[in-house]
């Protein structure tokens, strides 16, 4: 399965020259039962304007343990800058940043 963040779908859309007014939103969930009877179950949600894109997405393991992720992503000039917020099923949360330029 192949996972996209914000930062990953709004460089896409720069290489591939869709513009992110033409992408709008896009929703996907998924999940599956394993060989001894656990489920994991996955969600997520986005959307893009004026060259920047959002996401949320959450995750749930076989023992009920939920993972949510909150991003944004801006490009302009060249260059894109992103954040995302992880919170752990215990409400600790981790903060990504990252840049990219040259696309």
């Amino acid at each position: 399965m192949i996972k996209f963040t914000s930062f990953a779908l709004a460089a896409a859309l720069m290489l591939t020259g869709v513009s992110a007014a033409e992408a709008r939103s896009w929703q996907r969930t998924a999940g599956a039962t394993g060989p001894y009877g656990g489920h994991w179950s996955s969600s997520g949600s986005g959307s893009c304007a004026g060259g920047s894109c959002s996401s949320n997405q959450s995750w749930t393991g076989p023992g009920g343990n939920t993972v949510t992720r909150s991003g944004t992503t801006t490009c302009s000039g060249g260059s894109c800058q992103g954040s995302a917020v992880y919170t752990g099923p215990s409400g600790n949360t981790v903060t990504r940043t990252r840049s990219s330029s040259g696309y």
